[in-house]
């Protein structure tokens, strides 16, 4: 054997033990399944008794469902950028479509830091940031740029873009060997509406006649009511005039809500191919999956569509995080989790470091031990530069929900009592019995803004609550 072939075999044996190990050191792979606009409350397992989503509940009885996970901006390329690098959307900067990552910050993505710590990297489906797609930052990438269309080829001519994006993680998938620990992002379209499309919801045609027959409930604050004491500003918001599109009368509510649901269900099934091939490649003792979705939809309530807004339709996702090393799953978890976990979450797994000015925290040590404290508080914060979607700022506790509309003046506030009033129904803003509360919700206000004005890269993060 000569020098160099040597050398190469000797490098070759280093990674298997680094990549592979043995035991209680071989390093777990990591599929993360993110969904655009699925709202938490949309599967079998969070209590729906009208979609199907057969293999998102398998995997909520053997993992880990959070009851309580939120975004902390509710537009898909803020709530990315956050669940990329675990930071506020003050820290990342990304507030608007065309903004892509600087080399610095990509740097410090769950992708760039795994891909460093000697994880194969793939990424499949929507980018949803701006600028060029990063190709040569992965080892496999087949992601598309905007939004996408749910029939590639065209409508009757080809596969719908659910199972494309499945296809794309099955060849990455085939194509690890084992000897390397693998993440794999898959980042579906579904449910997003098709927004330049009329009819809004393309669905697969396979499932057309999926709920057909059902009847879908009219949400608790679908009412007139409700709508009217919505602050003015939100009455002639971009979220109404799309609920006049899709929710307007009881036809249109009924096909789109269905709609909605049969685009969950076609993706559920590739969830479950996804989990089959790992099975069948031998890779599912040693692959944790985690789903969640990157922010909440509104389905009529409150007389709106569409997502921006603070109220739980719009900023609480599903989360579920299944671990096959872990024997005691199956367990539902009710502390507070963020979009922003997700980053320090994935490292975590990996027993890579997390940066000390990640924002985020791994969700771990919830699962590990139930005594682990979770949050408190956090913050909320919603600047996207739309004449139509006013501008929102808020502190969501486990008692309270304080939200502000930061452009209007006089300033526009709202309070809501959630252990009192779920459905965000009464607003105590403007009575005066609740005014120390309301008091003590802007200094945390306060307090959180100033601090994440204060954030600097490389620098601890000191969380304000």
């Amino acid at each position: 054997m000569n020098r160099r072939t040597f050398h190469k075999s000797l490098l070759s044996l280093v990674g298997t033990t680094l990549f592979c190990g043995t035991g209680a050191e071989k390093k777990p792979n990591i599929l993360f399944l993110l969904s655009d606009d699925h709202r938490w409350n949309a599967m079998g397992c969070m209590g729906n008794s009208i979609v199907k989503t057969p293999n998102l509940d398998r995997l909520a009885s053997q993992g880990f469902t959070f009851t309580n996970h939120f975004c902390t901006t509710s537009i898909c390329m803020t709530s990315r950028a956050g669940i990329f690098s675990g930071l506020y959307a003050r820290a990342h900067t990304i507030n608007r479509f065309d903004v892509p990552f600087t080399p610095e910050q990509f740097s410090k993505t769950y992708p760039a830091l795994l891909k460093k710590a000697g994880y194969r990297t793939g990424f499949v489906g929507k980018w949803g940031l701006g600028g060029d797609r990063p190709e040569s930052e992965f080892d496999y990438f087949n992601g598309f740029s905007g939004q996408g269309h749910y029939f590639p080829e065209g409508e009757g001519t080809g596969k719908h873009l659910t199972t494309v994006i499945s296809d794309n993680a099955v060849e990455f998938m085939e194509s690890c060997t084992g000897d390397q620990p693998f993440c794999l992002s898959v980042s579906f379209k579904s449910p997003h509406v098709q927004d330049e499309d009329p009819r809004q919801f393309l669905y697969d045609p396979q499932y057309e006649d999926l709920y057909k027959t059902d009847e879908i409930p009219v949400p608790e604050t679908g009412t007139e009511e409700a709508f009217a004491n919505l602050p003015k500003k939100l009455q002639t918001s971009e979220a109404r005039r799309r609920w006049k599109m899709r929710f307007s009368t009881p036809e249109k509510y009924q096909e789109s809500v269905k709609s909605y649901y049969r685009l969950i269900t076609g993706m559920d099934r590739q969830v479950g191919r996804m989990r089959d091939v790992l099975k069948k490649l031998g890779l599912d003792k040693n692959t944790v999956i985690i789903y969640t979705s990157d922010n909440g939809f509104y389905l009529g309530e409150h007389g709106l569509a569409g997502k921006w807004f603070m109220h739980e339709e719009s900023v609480r996702l599903p989360l579920i995080i299944y671990d096959p090393r872990r024997s005691d799953g199956g367990k539902q978890i009710d502390k507070m989790t963020l979009n922003i976990d997700m980053a320090p979450t994935m490292l975590d797994i990996a027993g890579v470091p997390i940066p000390v000015d990640r924002q985020g925290k791994s969700a771990m040590p919830l699962i590990k031990d139930p005594d682990t404290k979770g949050r408190s508080e956090w913050f909320y914060e919603h600047t996207f530069d739309h004449g139509r979607i006013p501008k929102s700022e808020g502190v969501y506790t486990k008692e309270w929900k304080y939200i502000r509309y930061i452009d209007e003046d006089p300033v526009v506030e709202e309070l809501y009592n959630l252990a009192k009033d779920p459905h965000e129904k009464r607003n105590l803003a403007n009575e005066h019995y609740y005014e120390p509360v309301l008091i003590e919700m802007r200094g945390k206000w306060r307090a959180w803004r100033d601090g994440l004005e204060d954030w600097r890269p490389n620098v601890k993060w000191q969380n304000p609550a």
